[in-house]
C-alpha cells in the first residue's frame, strides 16, 4: 500500500457524488469508478505550462478534490488508488504502453497509469482506469480475464494476450469501435506492479519533455451520462450517447477560458494562455 496522508474519504466522494456503498465489493468499485469519471475533469494545464503536478495526496485533494481543477493519468488514478484502498480494496499500480495510432506496441514506453485492483473475496483481479481520456476508455472496470467481452456503461471491451519476448504475459485492452466494428487497441501492459518513484518520474518526463504530447496543446476532457466532450486546441468535439459527433473551433482566450470553466467545471491558472 502507497502511503495516502492528506487523503479525505468523505470529502473525495462528496466531489464526485457517490452516495451508495462504502463496501470492498465489486458493485462499489464499478460505481465509484463510473463516478470519479463523471465528477472529476481530465485536463493537462500544468503540462501545458511545463509544471509536473504533485502527486501527493494532500495535493491532489487541494487541486482535483476542492479545487475546481481535474488531472491527467498519474492524479486521477493515484487520487482513485487513495480511495480504493481507505475503502479495502487491494491496489497496485501498473505501467502500460498507450498504442492507440501505434504500429507496434514495442514503438510505445510505459508512460501510462492504469490499476489492478482486487476485491475482498472476489478471486478475480479487475483492470481499472479513471485517467485515460480517450473515447476507448473503460468507463467500468473490467475483471483479468482474456477474450471475454465486457459492456460498462455503453462501451465494449475485452482483454487479449499478445505474444511477446517478456517473462510475463502482456495483455492488450481492446475498444470496440461502433463506426468501424472494429476492436482498437488502447494500451498494453504486464502485471509488473510499478511503485512511486517510477510514476514521480515518467510525471515528470510527461508534463515537461517539449516532444510529449501534453506539452503541446490543450487536452481537457468532460464526461457524462448523454455525452463525451473533448477539447484538443482549438477543436471541441462532443461525442453523444448515440454515437453522432459534432465539432467546432474554439476562437479567442476569453471564449475557451469561458468555456472550460461552464462546461468543463475547470478554473483556468491566472496568467496561462491556452489556445495556440
Amino acid at each position: 500500500m502507497f502511503d495516502t496522508p492528506g487523503f479525505e474519504l468523505d470529502a473525495y466522494l462528496g466531489r464526485i457524488g457517490w452516495e451508495g456503498e462504502r463496501a470492498a465489493d465489486a458493485a462499489t468499485l464499478r460505481g465509484v469508478h463510473l463516478a470519479h469519471l463523471r465528477g472529476i475533469p481530465f485536463e493537462n494545464l500544468d503540462a501545458l505550462r511545463r509544471v509536473a503536478p504533485s502527486l501527493a495526496p494532500a495535493d491532489l485533494m487541494a487541486k482535483l478534490v476542492r479545487g475546481r481543477r481535474g488531472g491527467y493519468c498519474y492524479e486521477h488514478n493515484t487520487l482513485f488508488a487513495c480511495a480504493l484502498e481507505e475503502l479495502g480494496f487491494g491496489v497496485a499500480r501498473l505501467g502500460a504502453r498507450v498504442v492507440v495510432g501505434a504500429d507496434r506496441i514495442e514503438s510505445r514506453p510505459r508512460t501510462h497509469m492504469a490499476l489492478l485492483v482486487r476485491v475482498p473475496g472476489d478471486a478475480r483481479p479487475y483492470l481499472a482506469d479513471v485517467g485515460f481520456g480517450a473515447l476507448g476508455a473503460l468507463l467500468e472496470p473490467v475483471p483479468l480475464t482474456v477474450g471475454a467481452e465486457f459492456q460498462g456503461a455503453g462501451r465494449r471491451h475485452r482483454l487479449v494476450h499478445v505474444p511477446h519476448d517478456g517473462p510475463l504475459p502482456l495483455w492488450l485492452l481492446q475498444a470496440h469501435d461502433r463506426a468501424t466494428d472494429r476492436w482498437e487497441g488502447q494500451y498494453a501492459f504486464t502485471l509488473e506492479p510499478f511503485e512511486q518513484p517510477d510514476f514521480e518520474v515518467v510525471n515528470w518526463h510527461i508534463a515537461t519533455n517539449p516532444r510529449s504530447p501534453f506539452t503541446q496543446r490543450l487536452f481537457v476532457r468532460h464526461l457524462s451520462a448523454e455525452r463525451h466532450l473533448l477539447l484538443h486546441g482549438a477543436l471541441l468535439t462532443e461525442t453523444r450517447a448515440d454515437g453522432s459527433v459534432l465539432e467546432r473551433t474554439v476562437t479567442g482566450e476569453e471564449r475557451a477560458r469561458l468555456l472550460l470553466a461552464e462546461e468543463f467545471g475547470i478554473d483556468t491558472p491566472a496568467g496561462m494562455r491556452l489556445l495556440p
